[in-house]
């Protein structure tokens, strides 16, 4: 998979182009998401936040916002990019 090459902090640009297939459209995804800022390709507050995590702290990230569990309550699959809670 294309995208397990980025999947440290620092690479959310990176990432995202190699999902979408065009840099162009993770930079539009970006500014319509409010983490990068209109018309130039510096990131916002909240999308410095973003890079600054692994694609596995984005899952969890995610995750735990859609259902306002901890982060530390899931496991992530980098094969899937997905963050699921753990077993008990």
């Amino acid at each position: 998979m294309t995208t397990q090459k980025f999947m440290g902090a620092n690479s959310l640009i990176d990432r995202l182009t190699a999902q979408v297939g065009s840099r162009e459209t993770a930079l539009k995804l970006l500014r319509s998401r409010g983490q990068m800022k209109e018309g130039s390709e510096e990131l916002t507050p909240a999308g410095l936040a973003r890079n600054s995590m692994t694609a596995e702290e984005r899952a969890k990230d995610r995750a735990s916002k859609l259902s306002g569990k901890k982060a530390s309550a899931y496991t992530y699959n980098p094969d899937t990019n997905r963050a699921t809670l753990k077993r008990k």
